[in-house]
């Protein structure tokens, strides 16, 4: 079901979209759901690993964080019906470059603070898209992502500093005088609803305090006119980045490498 018009007018006007008609199907979230479980015991001796934020359960050598992973997850990165929506918004030349899942356990879910993913990526332009799906259905209870709309049509990077809290997904934080938060919403989502926003966009998220899990798998994708930057990966890694920029396997999901600049053997086996 691609994106109506005025859904892709929100896109551009907001930085974000729910698609209205979509759900991914129930067989999907259950098989989502068994790996996950899988992955929490593959992971259980691993002091690093975190169920509120894995980076790449995709991967079967162990990147950031030492995260054991499956390939099979790259599958959730193929649906076809969530590349024609990506198709729609970024064109039809694009490239996965990372998955990540927010698990948020029910009531010690951490709170992600407001910030922009493209404070920190290593890619030229700063051209990328992210999927979220929502497995459990997402709340302001449950800590529910808030956004504000809008903040993404600059098309640049609001000054962040850094903040290492136990409780925070992320340590990026944008600084308090660079947006309005009044202007923030909430992003309320069901089991299987799927939201897609721009890399320029201010989002963030409170705690889960509640009895319920707020689990949400994120797709990174990027235009094949991008460069993923592997070098400035390492930089930001130099600097104390915690994510794995220098290695990240990328994955062509349509069409072709536009840049001809991209490394596809980097972070494979």
């Amino acid at each position: 079901m691609p994106l109506s018009e005025a859904e892709i007018e929100t896109y551009q006007r907001a930085g974000l979209v729910v698609p209205a008609q979509y759900r991914v199907p129930d067989s999907i979230l259950t098989r989502v759901n068994q790996l996950y479980q899988k992955l929490l015991e593959d992971n259980r001796d691993n002091p690093e690993f975190s169920a509120d934020f894995i980076l790449g359960p995709h991967l079967d050598s162990a990147g950031a964080y030492g995260i054991k992973g499956d390939p099979e997850w790259l599958e959730f990165a193929r649906i076809p019906e969530i590349l024609d929506m990506v198709e729609q918004l970024i064109g039809a030349d694009f490239i996965l470059w990372g998955m990540t899942i927010f698990g948020k356990p029910a009531r010690i879910g951490k709170a992600t603070p407001w910030h922009q993913d493209g404070d920190y990526y290593p890619i030229e332009p700063l051209e990328t898209l992210t999927v979220w799906i929502s497995l459990d259905g997402s709340t302001p209870q449950q800590g529910c992502m808030r956004y504000i709309p809008g903040s993404h049509r600059e098309h640049r990077i609001f000054s962040h500093h850094f903040e290492y809290r136990d409780d925070y997904t992320l340590a990026q934080v944008i600084d308090d005088d660079q947006v309005d938060l009044d202007q923030a919403r909430d992003i309320v989502l069901e089991p299987g609803q799927i939201s897609l926003h721009d890399v320029y966009l201010v989002h963030g998220s409170e705690a889960n305090l509640s009895d319920r899990r707020r689990m949400g798998l994120v797709l990174r994708i990027m235009p094949a006119t991008s460069f993923y930057n592997h070098h400035s990966g390492k930089i930001k890694e130099d600097a104390g980045s915690p994510h794995g920029y220098s290695n990240r396997a990328l994955f062509l999901l349509r069409g072709e490498d536009k840049s001809g600049r991209n490394d596809f053997n980097r972070g494979h086996d």
